[in-house]
């Protein structure tokens, strides 16, 4: 069986302006892409420097302030978040100025078929594919930041420990206030109670008041 393959017509006018715009347009990738990584790394970094710094993303100050397991899952909440911002840095990095080494002639010729048009359309698509994840991780980082913040907000407080004084009239329980001149002062569920050491029998740390123990 013979094949026989014959010219086909000659490129008009509109042939040559289709090829010179696919041409430029592979050119320019590259540089677009860079731009555009340029402009995603700065705006992504000014918001999270806005909600960071400037105090818009602020929670409890203390962690151990929160309950368990509340305090946990705002830790493990920082900590995602904290990985995928660095991971989105590492990206966007990667998009705009490229990896940190030389291109090798074998890897060259490999993706860019041994032109440097080629070489530049395969750094282009794997500059956008590093763009694409990092704007993800970023913005999945702002809401790993934000979920740990409401946390801290809505999150239970954890309870003060609670003492139980001993009286002749009975027994108090609730949490320490303030001690001063052989006075203390205790917070229960029916308000501020003050107490004279002197005359109490006993006292004792409870991990919570039971009805039974508070007035």
């Amino acid at each position: 069986m013979t094949l026989r393959v014959t010219p086909g017509p000659a490129a008009d006018r509109a042939h040559q302006v289709s090829a010179r715009h696919d041409y430029q347009l592979v050119k320019d990738s590259l540089p677009r892409v860079r731009a555009a990584a340029l402009a995603w790394r700065n705006g992504v970094g000014t918001l999270l420097a806005g909600l960071i710094g400037f105090g818009l993303l602020k929670g409890r100050t203390d962690v151990g302030q929160l309950a368990s397991p509340y305090d946990a899952v705002v830790g493990l909440l920082l900590l995602a978040a904290l990985l995928a911002g660095t991971t989105a840095a590492v990206l966007l990095l990667r998009a705009a100025h490229g990896r940190p080494a030389a291109t090798a002639i074998k890897e060259y010729r490999a993706h860019g078929g041994g032109s440097a048009l080629g070489a530049d359309h395969a750094e282009a698509l794997r500059a956008a594919s590093a763009l694409s994840r990092g704007v993800v991780l970023a913005l999945s980082c702002t809401a790993l930041l934000v979920a740990a913040v409401g946390t801290t907000w809505y999150g239970p407080a954890a309870k003060e420990p609670s003492v139980e004084i001993l009286t002749p009239a009975g027994s108090r329980c609730g949490e320490v206030i303030r001690m001063a001149s052989g006075l203390l002062t205790l917070r229960t569920d029916s308000g501020e109670v003050t107490l004279d050491l002197s005359r109490s029998t006993g006292i004792r740390a409870v991990d919570s008041c039971t009805p039974e123990a508070s007035p």
